[in-house]
């Protein structure tokens, strides 16, 4: 069985859909950052980042949302959340999950986590006003050019779609109006749909 770490509103969302989607046979344990327990003695020995997710496997222990994507959606083939069979098309989505874990998501930690970057009080706020504007401009990007389809893949529903999901939840608290962008939240919305995310949102 894999166990799952995460928390709620966190990046670890796209991994616990996708276990879900595949049909994994997973348990999920959830972290309460309000206690530092992803800083406690017994996570930071299952993850020494202290960050989630982390997935624990009879292998190990994995981390890194796009890490965990692709071992997910391998590991379940029959799940059909990439294409394992196409080195160019599996490359683009790694290219998409790439993109969200370097960039979009570094752009939303600056909102909170400037600390990260500087100790100057005054340069975390100048890093909090960039938020909305770096959020809006990559997700132009992504509804122009990256969207390429119902899904983001084209007509076939993959982890990338997850991953995507998950990161649109942050808009708003960015200052950034999801409505914006009418591909993406017309896939927000199809994924939220789907039976297997309802359950994980449920839980």
């Amino acid at each position: 069985m894999l166990t799952l770490y995460y928390a709620p509103n966190t990046c670890a969302l796209a991994a616990h859909l996708a276990l879900e989607h595949a049909g994994a046979d997973y348990k999920a344990v959830r972290l309460d950052f309000s206690k530092s327990e992803q800083r406690s003695p017994e996570y930071l020995k299952v993850n020494p980042k202290g960050r989630v997710p982390a997935l624990v496997s009879e292998r190990g222990v994995l981390t890194e949302t796009p890490a965990l994507l692709q071992f997910i959606a391998q590991s379940f083939p029959k799940a059909q959340l990439a294409p394992l069979d196409d080195p160019w098309a599996l490359a683009k989505a790694n290219e998409f999950n790439s993109y969200l874990c370097s960039t979009v998501h570094v752009n939303h930690a600056h909102k909170g986590r400037g600390y990260r970057w500087s100790d100057d009080p005054a340069a975390h706020e100048s890093m909090k006003a960039k938020v909305a504007q770096n959020m809006g401009d990559c997700f132009e990007l992504i509804e122009r050019e990256m969207v390429r389809g119902h899904w983001v893949l084209g007509e076939k529903l993959s982890i990338c779609d997850f991953y995507l999901f998950t990161i649109v939840q942050w808009l708003p608290g960015d200052g950034v109006d999801p409505s914006r962008f009418a591909k993406v939240s017309q896939l927000a919305h199809a994924v939220r749909e789907l039976p297997a995310t309802q359950r994980v949102l449920a839980a």
